[in-house]
């Protein structure tokens, strides 16, 4: 079966997929015997270790919750900042928390390659997420370093952790990547979390002391930037239904966050008549079914004008998702009418205007479905993100570089790696404000992501380490 988030990734191929090819579904002890020339002990071994090792790094017992500024999140930067410096690189810790390893090479003001992704959790996490870009960046230069060859760079090399992508925390996703990136309001040091503490304080309780000067300092000067790059699971299925462990990323899809705070009249559950109820949760379950037939069926909904045409219509048939993930009521008592309930909205699309128009017809009619139901209704955007195209010099480069890793591995001349769009959002839209990006997808088990279940074959791990190694043997 077609899943719609398989749909929306194999509609946009900029080239036809490959058939699956057996050669591509590694596993342990098929290259026995090269292993010594493809630096398995680090890129698949190690690698692999310190996946699992970061994989226990948790505030939670029996999951993986790793939030920004968490002590587990600071345990889990300490554990990356040593691993950076076992890579040969110079560390420190930004005013965000973001973790930084540095190589100069041969011309330290040169214009420097970034690599990364991040080191926070959703709730109940799997250990690949952000996690295996991190990793992989640092194997690949511990590589450069065993063979001598670090210094050799010709443009510095910063591997970055960011502190925050997920947005868990502080429902404001990208603080790390967007404060580098220079995006980063200052009103965001503000934003609280759900016991009313602060991303300012956060910082601050572990001797982070952020000021509205110290995080504009945070922002890289573009012209000593040339390029971002991210390896990141796919989060999808299509990788492992084309049998193949890479792919390049094309670009990714828009993303907005909302809000939505309904207010009632909080009541007797037994002795309000229905008639006479002004029921934040009835209502918002209606406004909740609304967004579900949007979604599911956009042009159903859209009105074609200047702004509103046949492929934004059609883009969004194939692209649009929206999810509420979070909700809320108070007081929250079974035997109480709830006063107030809060919910999430998470909705995204291809298309910048078309995303705009779909937010537009829902707050209208959210709103309308409350004036009748007479309860108030607050729609705030917490998030946005426009759509991001990949650089296709980058996106030409990291092609080549996964080509180059599947032959070295295998021995064989490939068909080319698939190309693909990303529905879900990742620091590189964040860092796109900067300089150009370019992403590698790595195949996950079912496309599953954001759970236990997540996981990624140890030679796929294997092979996204020798991708970035290649593309760092080519700046060299």
């Amino acid at each position: 079966m077609v899943t719609p988030l398989m749909f929306l990734q194999l509609c946009v191929l900029s080239i036809v997929l490959p058939t699956t090819s057996s050669a591509f579904i590694l596993s342990d002890g098929i290259f026995e015997g090269r292993e010594d020339d493809l630096f398995a002990e680090i890129l698949r071994d190690e690698a692999v270790s310190r996946l699992d090792q970061l994989g226990k790094v948790s505030d939670a017992d029996g999951h993986l919750e790793r939030t920004f500024m968490s002590p587990a999140s600071v345990r889990a930067a300490n554990l990356i900042r040593a691993w950076m410096e076992d890579a040969g690189l110079t560390t420190w810790v930004d005013y965000m928390g973001n973790v930084h390893g540095r190589v100069e090479g041969l011309n330290a003001s040169a214009e420097a390659l970034l690599i990364g992704s991040h080191l926070d959790t959703v709730v109940d996490a799997g250990i690949f997420d952000g996690s295996l870009g991190i990793i992989s960046a640092i194997s690949a230069l511990k590589v450069l370093k065993s063979n001598g060859t670090l210094t050799n760079l010709i443009r510095p090399v910063e591997v970055i952790a960011f502190s925050d992508e997920e947005g868990v925390r502080f429902q404001s996703t990208f603080l790390g990547s967007a404060a580098v990136a220079g995006i980063l309001p200052v009103s965001a040091l503000q934003i609280s979390d759900k016991r009313g503490v602060t991303v300012q304080d956060a910082l601050k309780e572990n001797s982070i002391a952020i000021t509205e000067e110290s995080l504009f300092q945070l922002k890289y000067d573009p012209q000593s930037v040339w390029g971002y790059i991210e390896v990141h699971i796919e989060q999808g299925p299509v990788l492992e239904w084309v049998g193949f462990p890479l792919g390049v990323v094309k670009g990714i899809a828009g993303q907005t966050r909302l809000k939505v705070t309904v207010r009632g009249s909080q009541g007797h559950a037994g002795t309000v008549p229905m008639s006479l109820r002004q029921d934040p949760m009835a209502a918002s379950a209606e406004l909740i079914m609304l967004l579900e037939s949007l979604c599911k069926n956009p042009k159903d909904f859209l009105s074609y004008d200047g702004q509103c045409n046949d492929s934004t219509v059609e883009s969004l048939s194939n692209s649009l998702v929206c999810t509420v993930g979070e909700i809320s009521t108070w007081p929250s008592a079974s035997n109480v009418i709830p006063g107030q309930v809060t919910f999430t909205v998470d909705l995204r699309a291809m298309d910048n205007m078309g995303r705009e128009a779909v937010i537009y017809e829902l707050s209208n009619r959210m709103y309308e479905i409350c004036e009748r139901r007479s309860v108030s209704c607050i729609i705030e955007r917490k998030h946005d993100a426009n759509a991001v195209i990949c650089d296709s010099e980058l996106t030409s480069e990291l092609k080549f570089a996964a080509n180059a890793a599947l032959k070295r591995i295998t021995g064989e001349i490939q068909d080319e790696v698939p190309v693909l769009m990303s529905g879900a959002g990742h620091d590189a839209m964040a860092m796109s404000h900067l300089t150009k990006v370019g992403m590698l997808f790595v195949r996950c088990r079912g496309g599953v992501s954001h759970s236990p279940a997540e996981h990624v074959l140890d030679d796929d791990v294997w092979a996204a380490g020798l991708s970035i190694l290649a593309f760092l043997e080519t700046h060299m």
